[in-house]
């Protein structure tokens, strides 16, 4: 397991730099922290990293933003907090989006672990008494 320390935002950079280095191959990452930990924070970041020119922010109400970069790079970026029921992520068509080939960044993963496909990146944000974050990255989901 991976533990990379944020101790403020200007060192979120940082993170996306050594997360998108350590996991080049993989494109889909689960983003796992309570509110306000900072995961929309470090999508930014990394599609700041990916060149990405599009705002970024909280895909709260669609379920999914799409972000584009100038040589036509995409990233999905969902929120699943909000959802009911797995029949909604169904509707939403979500294998077309996973099994894009693209890098999709999932927040509120638990919802819908079971449709994690293998490969998957589980990361952990977590807030310490000083409110410096922590990101514990896991290894890749399994097949199963």
């Amino acid at each position: 397991m991976k533990k990379i320390k944020i101790p403020s935002v200007k060192h979120l950079k940082e993170a996306a730099v050594i997360l998108l280095k350590s996991y080049g191959n993989h494109r889909i990452f689960a983003l796992y922290g309570e509110l306000g930990s900072g995961k929309t924070a470090l999508v930014q970041a990394i599609c700041r990293e990916l060149g990405m020119t599009d705002m970024v922010n909280s895909p709260s109400f669609p379920l999914v933003n799409e972000y584009r970069s100038g040589n036509n790079r995409i990233v999905y970026h969902f929120d699943f907090y909000r959802i009911k029921n797995l029949e909604e992520v169904y509707d939403l068509g979500y294998e077309d989006y996973f099994y894009s080939g693209n890098y999709c960044f999932i927040e509120w993963p638990e919802k819908i672990e079971q449709l994690l496909p293998a490969g998957t990146i589980p990361v952990k944000i977590e807030v310490d008494a000083r409110k410096e974050r922590i990101l514990w990255i896991d290894s890749p989901i399994p097949d199963s």
